[in-house]
């Protein structure tokens, strides 16, 4: 029989690696087209890749909307070396704190420690009732918005009796009761000025309250029931 022609198509259906053919090289690619100024600056507004956040620009760390305050903020910022929010709690305590100063203290071991917004002219309740004279519980009060704990937690154990409506906390380690929180106030804190810091009292004026007729005593007082209202 006589051998059968091979076309030029089937040659190169035939053409590999096993037979020796060599492959056609791929088309170079493509140049880089050059970004323009209108790309480099829309590519700043993409996400970066999780785990390589950019650090944010001086003017990108607050996100409020200051307006012509904003050099104004920044260099407050700079100033004071505080975060944006920190910034803006010293705003907020100025604004809403008027008239009061921010008194510290704690109890004697210094576990338990705290910050309150009062009045430097502290108004200071004495009561007769069985508890309070036995631990000389001389305390003014504030509204619960005004009291923060700065630590101790962990550090603090309740005492309560009769009605279990008063929290009398303490510290379990030295045992003093530098804050509780009140009967006639549960909205509120007890706070012990002689266990406040010095430096922010300017004067103390002690009430006496009759205690022994609790009831009596407290719905007839004019002021008390507010003094832990906003």
């Amino acid at each position: 029989m006589g051998k059968a022609k091979r076309t030029p198509a089937a040659a190169a259906t035939r053409k590999g690696p096993q037979s020796g053919g060599r492959k056609a090289p791929a088309p170079p690619p493509p140049a880089p087209i050059p970004s323009s100024p209108r790309d480099r600056a829309s590519s700043k507004g993409k996400a970066a890749p999780p785990g390589k956040e950019p650090p944010a620009a001086p003017d990108e760390l607050c996100a409020l909307a200051l307006g012509a305050q904003k050099e104004r903020w920044l260099q407050f910022q700079k100033r004071q070396r505080v975060s944006c929010e920190e910034a803006a709690r010293l705003l907020l305590d100025t604004f809403e704190y008027q008239g009061l100063v921010k008194h510290t203290g704690g109890c004697h071991c210094g576990a338990v420690r705290f910050e309150v917004w009062a009045s430097a002219d502290l108004h200071v309740f004495d009561c007769n009732c069985s508890i309070c004279v036995k631990k000389q519980n001389k305390h003014f009060i504030v509204p619960a918005s005004h009291f923060k704990l700065l630590k101790g937690a962990d550090s603090l154990a309740t005492y309560t009796f009769n009605t279990h409506c008063a929290q009398h906390t303490f510290c379990k380690t030295c045992g003093v009761q530098s804050f509780y929180t009140p009967r006639s106030n549960p909205d509120g804190y007890g706070i012990a000025p002689h266990c406040l810091d010095e430096g922010t009292v300017s004067s103390v004026t002690i009430e006496a309250i009759n205690g022994k007729e609790w009831e009596k005593a407290v719905k007839g007082h004019p002021t008390i029931r507010s003094m832990s209202k906003e």
